[in-house]
């Protein structure tokens, strides 16, 4: 398994751009978009005997004091281009953390001035409970037996190897600014631990995914009756002190009411201050993406609309619901993000921003009324998800609203068409789809899969001049993308073919709903001569990408021939399913998969394919066979059950996708 490294943030996924932000921002939107990595480096330099609530809590202070002051002069130590490459925010903050934990680890001395960070974490604290990282088996016990036995570099070198990706000579560049006397000295330590790099990435080294357990409870109740003994005795003399020398209490003194404090004003960015982009930008940039959208809608420049909207995005309001796309972070923006559109659609008046690693939308209903206490923002939705990395074709088009079934979409100003095409009829010609003058197209049906026959599928193809893309609806804010051909290779869905084995696929689409999806690409690894002169059969996995990149999922489907399946548009069968696996995509692009099938005659088979890289495929338990080549057919009973494996070609054995 590759690295898991963290890539700095580009001038793309900071709201700003390089000319806007401070160091400060930068590196705050930094640490927001990988805080997690960033705890988990702190946890692991950090020396194991420590202990891992006290670990843990002090890997969480690091990383919350490695931000620079809004207005420090220029830090020392920080990396080459810090200042003028938005990117090495991300680094920056990163090398402050390593420090921190180097130093951290350092032994006290009995007549040395401690410093702040051997101390324990002054904040975050947690009263009564212990927190420590999910137990993950043997091997990560291993490796935190080995990482306590080297010195603190030693353990920096290993993590920013094997976490971050990072050559030798980076290593040694992070490690001498981060204070490391002699950082070759701490790769030949790391050069001795043998563990897998990818352990490193496991929940046991995950201070974000907590375990709790409690404290010592008797030694808890007995400080417990002890601080209200104390507690009581104060009470008593402070009063005994407080009392005037006659003991018959004096007058009252003089005081007025408490004084109220004020409430501490919101995060919300002033809607003057929103980042408008002209009408003609996008035709000059050099790159296309959410970036160059210029500002539309027929509300754009309504201040009351966009502050109700940006007050809403900056935290819970009373009648207000608040959705996202998982691994969307709901936070308020780092700076005025960028105002896409604003206007009246239908029955609700919406506001779609863009702050670089998100888009949000905010909804509200048109009017007011005694049922919504004429609150403007009641009944209101703020939608959030990611778009970081978004490219042309991912920035096409946005789900402006989402009614009775119905989708509205806001298209990129480079799109020069759009039509409705039915995905379960893919010899109907797709039909054209008006959209307004401000981008924003006529209603058209959504995805019907929720409807026991799936009867149709309705996509959106947009045409940009260059190519047309075929993009469906799953239930997010972007729609996603649908490819066909093998993973390293993948297309638009363009010719009569691949109509065709999307019509049968289609459906399957329902069960990757509300993840997050920004891609799925589906293609045909294998095709299979049937027994007893049954025709031939189609294996197809379908992969469904995600814009976090977890989450990924995976499915090897089974579509008999038409004649034998329904029609045309029969969906095929799921053989196996599998989730965060790198199996069916470019970086891993086999799968293996079987099925129980019944022929015309009544008898049953276990069937089996395999991508090209098998080389044989052997079924074992409750059937047994064994086939040369990456097709297997062998006779078996219904109801029986049985394992797959294939041989590739360079001799590993693999399990069937599952």
């Amino acid at each position: 398994m590759p690295p898991l490294r963290a890539e700095p943030p580009s001038a793309a996924r900071l709201p700003g751009g390089p000319a806007e932000l401070t160091d400060a921002e930068r590196a705050e939107a930094a640490l927001s978009e990988h805080y997690a990595r960033l705890t988990r480096i702190g946890y692991l330099l950090l020396p194991p005997s420590l202990g891992r609530n006290r670990r843990v809590l002090t890997a969480h202070w690091l990383v919350q004091r490695s931000l620079p002051r809004a207005h420090a002069p220029e830090h020392t130590g920080s990396l080459p281009g810090e200042h003028e490459d938005p990117g090495c925010a991300y680094a920056y903050v990163r090398l402050r953390v390593v420090r921190s934990a180097l130093t951290a680890g350092l032994p006290l001395r009995r007549f040395a001035r401690p410093r702040r960070a051997q101390l324990p974490p002054l904040l975050p604290q947690v009263w009564g409970l212990r927190l420590f990282p999910h137990s993950c088996g043997t091997d990560a016990l291993a490796l935190e037996r080995a990482l306590s036995e080297v010195s603190g570099a030693g353990r920096a070198a290993h993590v920013l190897r094997g976490l971050e990706g990072l050559t030798d000579e980076e290593v040694g560049q992070v490690l001498r600014a981060a204070g490391v006397a002699d950082p070759r000295a701490a790769l030949a330590e790391a050069d001795r631990l043998t563990a897998p790099h990818a352990l490193l990435a496991s929940p046991e080294f995950d201070p974000c995914a907590l375990q709790v357990r409690p404290t010592d409870l008797l030694r808890r109740r007995r400080r417990a009756r002890t601080v209200r003994a104390g507690l009581c005795a104060l009470l008593v003399c402070g009063t005994l002190v407080l009392l005037p020398r006659d003991g018959l209490g004096g007058r009252p003194t003089a005081s007025g009411p408490p004084s109220a404090s004020g409430t501490t004003a919101g995060h919300a960015p002033d809607p003057a201050a929103v980042r408008r982009v002209p009408s003609e930008a996008w035709r000059s940039a050099g790159r296309y993406d959410f970036t160059v959208w210029p500002t539309r809608g027929d509300r754009a420049q309504d201040a009351g609309l966009l502050g109700r909207a940006l007050a809403a995005w900056a935290g819970p309001r009373a009648g207000v619901a608040s959705s996202h796309t998982p691994g969307t972070p709901v936070g308020p923006p780092v700076g005025p993000p960028q105002l896409l559109y604003a206007g009246d659609v239908g029955p609700a008046s919406v506001v779609l921003f863009h702050d670089g690693p998100r888009v949000v939308r905010y909804a509200e209903p048109r009017g007011t009324g005694p049922s919504r206490g004429q609150d403007p923002s009641w009944g209101a939705v703020v939608d959030f998800a990611r778009v970081d990395g978004a490219d042309e074709v991912s920035a096409s088009a946005l789900v402006v609203q989402r009614r009775d079934g119905r989708v509205r979409y806001l298209t990129a100003p480079w799109v020069r068409g759009v039509l409705v095409r039915d995905l379960r009829a893919p010899h109907d010609p797709a039909r054209a789809l008006r959209r307004r003058a401000d981008g924003v197209t006529d209603p058209l049906p959504g995805p019907q899969g929720d409807t026991p026959d799936c009867a149709s599928w309705h996509a959106l193809e947009v045409r940009d001049g260059t190519a047309s893309r075929l993009m469906t609806d799953l239930g997010e804010l972007t729609p996603a993308r649908l490819t066909s051909g093998p993973p390293s290779a993948p297309h638009d869905v363009s010719d009569r073919a691949d109509r065709e084995s999307w019509a049968r696929t289609a459906c399957l689409l329902r069960t990757v709903r509300a993840n997050g999806v920004r891609s799925v690409n589906s293609w045909a690894y294998a095709r299979q001569p049937l027994p007893e002169s049954g025709g031939s059969a189609l294996w197809l996995c379908t992969r469904a990408e995600t814009w976090r990149g977890a989450g990924s999922r995976v499915l090897a489907q089974f579509q008999a021939p038409p004649e034998l399946s329904g029609g045309a548009a029969a969906s095929g069968a799921v053989a196996a399913r599998a989730e965060d696996t790198p199996d069916c995509g470019p970086r891993r692009p086999r799968v293996l998969a079987g099925v129980l099938w019944k022929s015309d005659a009544g008898r049953w088979y276990v069937l089996a394919a395999g991508s090209r890289q098998f080389v044989s495929v052997a079924a074992t338990g409750g059937v047994e066979g064994r086939a040369r080549g990456r097709l297997l057919a062998v006779p078996a009973q219904e109801g029986d059950r049985a394992r797959l494996d294939g041989l590739l070609a360079d001799g590993t054995r693999v399990r069937a996708l599952r």
